[in-house]
Order: C-alpha cells, then structure tokens, then sequence
C-alpha cells in the first residue's frame, strides 16, 4: 500500500548509518532472517537453532507454526526481537491440501466456499497458545487451486491468529463428509515471502562459518536489515536534533518531525532517521493531516525504542 507523504521540514540526516551499511557483525546482532522452516522442530526450537549457529544471546519468532507446518518464518536476531511483537499482528498466507473424508458435489463444495471468505467464527483448537473461546477472525482470500477426488489444494490468506487445521475441520463439518488438514506451507508473513531471500537453516550455518572464514557475501544475503519489517507499518522521519531524546524514550514532538506518511490516530508509526534506520515505534496521537497542519504538541507516543541511546 502506498501512503502519502507529508513534508513539514526539508533536512538532510547527518547522523547515524543507513541499513544497507550496517557491518555483517551488526546484522548479526540486530537483523532479521526469512527462514524457510522445516518439518520437524516448532518455530521456538528454530529460534534456539539460530542462537547456537550465530553464537548470539537472543533470537525471537515472529508466530508460531506447527512443527509439521514448513514455510515463510521470520526470526529476529539480538536487539531486533522486539519487532516480532508487531509482525504478530502482520496477515498470513498459507498454501496447503484438504481431505476431504468423503466426496461431495461441486455445486454444494462451491457455495460451501463462500461461507469462510470474510469475518468468520473460529473456536481454537484444544491443543493451541490461547485461551480456548470462539473469537472472530477474517480471511481475505480463499482460493481453490486444483480439487482432485478428495484432495483440495487451496490458498487462503487471512488475519494472524487464524488456525487453518481448524478451518478445514470446521469445512468438513459445514459440508457434512468431515475434513482434515493434510499439508500445510506458510508462503507470506507480513511482508516476508517465499521471494524475499528465503533461506534455510542449513545455509545460515553455511553462511556464518564463511563469514569467520573472511568472506561475508552470503550472510549478507541471509540476514536483512530489521526495516525490512516495516514494510507496512506507517512511517514518520525526524530531525537529527530529535534522535537523542527519542532514542532515550521521550515520545516524539510535532517540531521534531522533517516528514510523515499518512496514517490515523490510534495507528501504530514507526519513527525512522533520516537515514532510513528505525529509532523507535509508537502509536500516533494526532493524525498525519493534525501533525502536518500544527506546530506543536506530541505527535507520538514512544511504546519501544530500538536505537541505543546516545
């Protein structure tokens, strides 16, 4: 989604390092990896994975995935765990396969269909990470790719916390054959996708032992820049003469800002440099047009600060 962009105060950023320059040692500590997790071990057993092969004291998921589930899974490293908090919120896109346990016409599978597209009720599962009541959540998209006998391949994409294995029970039971989940592939997680250097946890091991070898190019490549995040999170620029009480937990004043995208109060922002590199995120007090339009006042409230203070 393009927002648009206000510009109260045209500046140049003096101080800081743009993402793209940061050191492989400092992705390392302060980073973020799209890894394509496995069958196998749960997405906490893959964050402990990452720990030992980069030798660092933090790494946190960004959602967790069943352990027979593969797929698109964020893992920050060091510093950086603390976006994975607001890449939970983030919509998920799943490819998987359907059983159904018996055959049912197209014409009753098709309008079938319709009824979990849009805000359903979804009662988690026994086995789940959250408190065991009905509660709402939307699916975007629901996508039949191929129907073969009993077995559907579908895509879906929906809000986070959607459990699909629940999905395709509650289908089955909706069409009156029973279903279950058979395959399950994570192909997006916020902004991460299958496209966006996706690796696996073998070749961040591969990686990390040529980097103690001298040559850096291919961490470089498995780690992105923690902004890589923020892709759809709005987004507001401040001045260099700001960055030092920001970066110490003040919340961030109108006359500090050089330049903002457009968003509503209430919304969550992101508080960049004019480097490009993320400083801090909070929740908007004033609407970009309020922020745009006034010379004083908090603009937003500093919830999290990633930049070490000055």
């Amino acid at each position: 989604m393009q927002r648009q962009l206000f510009v109260k105060k045209e500046a140049v950023g003096e101080f800081g390092k743009a993402p793209a320059e940061r050191t492989p040692a400092e992705l390392i500590q302060y980073g973020i990896v799209n890894f394509d997790k496995p069958k196998g071990p749960s997405s906490h057993q893959v964050s402990d994975y990452v720990q030992k092969i980069l030798k660092i004291s933090k790494a946190g998921h960004s959602g967790t995935l069943d352990p027979q589930v593969t797929g698109v899974q964020p893992v920050a490293l060091g510093r950086a765990t603390r976006i994975t908090q607001f890449l939970l919120t983030a919509p998920k896109e799943y490819v998987g396969i359907m059983h159904l346990h018996h055959e049912v016409p197209e014409e009753l599978f098709s309008k079938t269909i319709t009824q979990f597209t849009g805000k359903i009720k979804q009662l988690p599962p026994v086995k789940s990470a959250v408190k065991r009541v009905e509660r709402e959540r939307e699916i975007y998209e629901f996508e039949v790719l191929e129907r073969k006998g009993q077995d559907v391949l579908f895509r879906i994409k929906c809000q986070a916390g959607t459990y699909i294995r629940k999905i395709c029970h509650d289908f089955g039971v909706a069409l009156g054959v029973g279903a279950h989940m058979a395959e399950l592939r994570r192909t997006q997680a916020g902004p991460f996708t299958e496209k966006d250097n996706l690796v696996t946890l073998n070749d961040l091991e591969d990686a990390f032992y040529f980097f103690t070898q001298g040559n850096s190019k291919f961490l470089e490549y498995c780690i992105q820049p923690v902004e890589r995040a923020l892709t759809y999170i709005a987004k507001c620029w401040v001045l260099d003469t700001t960055i030092k009480s920001v970066s110490h937990g003040r919340d961030v004043g109108v006359p500090g800002i050089s330049k903002l995208e457009n968003f509503r109060k209430g919304e969550v922002v992101a508080v960049m440099t004019l480097k490009g590199e993320l400083l801090a995120i909070g929740e908007a007090l004033m609407s970009a047009v309020e922020v745009n339009t006034k010379n004083s006042g908090i603009a937003i409230n500093v919830e999290k600060v990633f930049m070490e203070g000055m």
